[in-house]
């Protein structure tokens, strides 16, 4: 469990009394304005001012970027039977004083809080604005390697032996549908913190239900909810989809010949790696490690991923330039190979893309 998902044992009595609620109709934002491009399909979501937040420490960041995914938490607190507004509100203000005055962060770290009564809150400000436009993110602190390209939606409760409540599995499925709309995140994009860090969350409950939340997100949003499957590689195994590990990690700072042979400098490698952004360090480059390392790679784009990706595509008999720069002839290759994999044959290597490619 991370620091965002492990709330103070003992929150202090002017934590849950901080704030004034702004109840009312101004305090209920849909999640586009009138004559958006973009119509208000989702949830209602109170926004910062609504349950009385605190000003952050420091300025927001807003990305020029949209996010890529979608990474599903819980809070790790008490399973509440109190399902009302007050108690979504005052559940964002002890999230916010914690994350705030204990882990010292400059706002609450994730984008958005489901309560256990369904309600939607705002997390870091700027989150509803930056939704609401379609096209930016807010940086955010809720799963380390992940903060500037995924949104973070944490789920009010603790899910290691129980379901959340069925209204608050809606609201999710609504609220990641909506987000997916926005963005133009395909539902299987849609992750558990568990699958980037070494943590519980969401819970064993709420991780097992993720393949039907991206069914259910699919089915309102279209396209295949299949999410990447990646290879287990360790000492001793070797070939191309060594060879790219050994490319993506040094396109992330290491400094390994990429020899396609999986031995004691890239177990060290991979080891680094794993602890830098909070991976299970064990040396052996699964799930997390893949998830991690495997950013898009699209035209105009250049370096060590870039050449594995080529690389991967000339294994895989199509022919392609290893030049490590992706110009059109790459796009036109990469779109080749998604038509026999029967993905959508856009030219970006995404992760599904890139998970076949190495499968």
């Amino acid at each position: 469990m991370t620091a965002l998902d492990r709330p103070h044992p003992h929150p202090r009595r002017r934590a849950v009394l901080t704030g004034t609620l702004a109840l009312g109709a101004a305090a209920l934002l849909p999640l586009a304005a009138p004559g958006r491009a973009r119509a208000a399909t989702g949830p209602v979501i109170s926004d910062c001012a609504a349950w009385g937040a605190r000003q952050p420490s420091s300025p927001v960041k807003t990305l020029a970027t949209p996010p890529q995914k979608i990474i599903v938490h819980h809070t790790a607190t008490p399973n509440s039977t109190d399902y009302s507004q007050n108690q979504a509100f005052s559940l964002a203000r002890i999230m916010q004083n914690d994350q705030m005055d204990v882990r010292g962060w400059i706002d609450t770290g994730q984008h958005f809080t489901i309560s256990r009564g369904a309600y939607v809150t705002e997390g870091r400000h700027g989150s509803l604005a930056a939704l609401q436009g379609g096209t930016r993110q807010v940086e955010s602190a809720h799963c380390t390697g992940q903060n500037t390209v995924a949104i973070g939606i944490e789920n009010e409760g603790t899910y290691m032996t129980v379901d959340p409540r069925g209204e608050q599995y809606a609201r999710l499925v609504e609220l990641c549908a909506h987000i997916c709309r926005q963005y133009g995140i395909p539902a299987y994009q849609i992750y558990g913190h568990r699958d980037f860090n070494s943590t519980d969350c969401p819970g064993d409950r709420l991780y097992a239900l993720l393949p039907q939340l991206r069914q259910d997100v699919a089915a309102r949003v279209g396209g295949d909810p299949a999410p990447a499957v990646w290879p287990v590689l360790s000492t001793g195994n070797t070939g191309e989809r060594v060879r790219t590990l050994q490319l993506l990690l040094n396109g992330r700072g290491a400094a390994l010949t990429a020899d396609g042979d999986y031995g004691p400098a890239t177990q060290a490698a991979v080891l680094a790696f794993q602890k830098n952004e909070t991976a299970t360090p064990d040396g052996v480059a699964g799930l997390q490690t893949w998830n991690q390392l495997a950013a898009p790679a699209r035209q105009g784009d250049s370096g060590t991923a870039v050449e594995a990706a080529q690389r991967q595509l000339a294994a895989h008999g199509i022919a392609t330039d290893v030049d490590g720069a992706f110009g059109p002839g790459t796009a036109a290759s990469v779109a080749r190979f998604q038509t026999t994999r029967s993905l959508p044959a856009d030219g970006v290597v995404d992760a599904r893309t890139w998970s076949r490619l190495v499968a």
